[in-house]
């Protein structure tokens, strides 16, 4: 036992020749911890009489919390980045650890000291990760990255599905409500819908994407405007299920019938909009899962590596067949 000064969990973790996060998960019976290595762990506790002060529970605190950094401009109370949120603290508490969100300066810096960060709303010129990268700081990217652990689902894929499906069912005249053009997400789903235009040789028109900020509110001003000002579709790829929800809303408004006559696809598959709306499902708790994982990875300082997680289209009742293209 260290002789002077109190002891802490760092010591004890540095006796066991564990991590601190390996020892407050011993010490509080979670998951993610061997039954020797926890037998071992409270022999040492025993064995010195530790018991964990207010200071060493701040330690305990800070190794084991887990920094979400969002991108500056995302919306961060939306219903995707809810079920993330709660698959990541999910997902981080089988591992002992805790999810802490985080404000960044504008620099891109954390202004929170934490175990790792995980950042969402991957973006072109990140500052975020130019900081952690230059820091030497654990983290890893949901989204797409270069030389970093990063995770994201295959977002093209999904977008081709999306507008394949619009075109398998006759449709040709195809508009895409896309979300912010700099972040992976929305980047990615266009592109899939380019290349399933390109496959079926329909031409691409500047005019049939519509921007709507990943946001239901801009998506309905937005489709409502082009509507009234003579812009006419047969079938809609939103890049998410609430823009595809702003966009039914507008339709419905303006007397047009989902699918009757505008056929509709969502993304995301968020489970509170119900089962009506033909979407392209995320699996958000393999992403969570992996995201995780990763950032283990890289705290232990084995080489950075991306994952591409499978997305799926899902039918449901807002696509049906066109048969006379209008």
């Amino acid at each position: 036992m260290p002789s002077g000064k109190p002891l802490t969990i760092r010591d004890l973790a540095k006796a066991a020749r564990v991590s601190v996060a390996t020892v407050s998960r011993a010490l509080n019976g979670r998951p993610g911890v061997s039954q020797a290595t926890r037998e071992r762990i409270l022999a040492l506790a025993r064995e010195w009489g530790f018991v964990p002060n207010a200071a060493a529970r701040e330690m305990v605190g800070v190794a084991t919390a887990v920094g979400i950094l969002f991108a500056p401009g995302v919306r961060r109370h939306t219903p995707y980045f809810t079920l993330l949120l709660e698959a990541l603290s999910e997902a981080l508490w089988r591992e002992g650890l805790r999810v802490a969100e985080v404000e960044v300066d504008p620099k891109g810096k954390p202004r929170q000291e934490a175990l790792g960060y995980i950042l969402l709303g991957a973006h072109e010129g990140d500052r975020r990760v130019e900081a952690l990268s230059r820091e030497g700081v654990p983290f890893v990217l949901v989204g797409v990255g270069e030389g970093i652990p990063w995770v994201a689902p295959q977002d093209v894929e999904g977008g081709y599905l999306a507008t394949r499906h619009l075109v398998d069912l006759g449709h040709r005249t195809i508009a895409h409500l896309t979300g912010y053009p700099e972040h992976q997400a929305g980047r990615e789903r266009l592109l899939g819908y380019r290349k399933a235009l390109a496959e079926a040789g329909i031409p691409f028109r500047e005019d049939l994407v519509l921007d709507g900020a990943f946001d239901p509110l801009t998506a309905y001003r937005t489709v409502r405007k082009a509507w009234e000002q003579g812009l006419r579709f047969t079938a809609l790829f939103a890049a998410s299920d609430e823009m595809a929800l702003g966009a039914w809303a507008a339709l419905e408004d303006l007397g047009v019938r989902v699918p009757e006559e505008v056929s509709l696809v969502g993304y995301d598959d968020l489970p509170e909009f119900g089962e009506r709306l033909t979407t392209v499902r995320q699996d958000i708790p393999t992403i969570a899962r992996k995201a995780v994982a990763l950032l283990l990875e890289a705290r232990d300082g084995m080489p950075p590596r991306g994952l591409r997680v499978p997305v799926r289209l899902v039918i449901r009742g807002t696509t049906r067949r066109r048969e006379v293209e209008a």
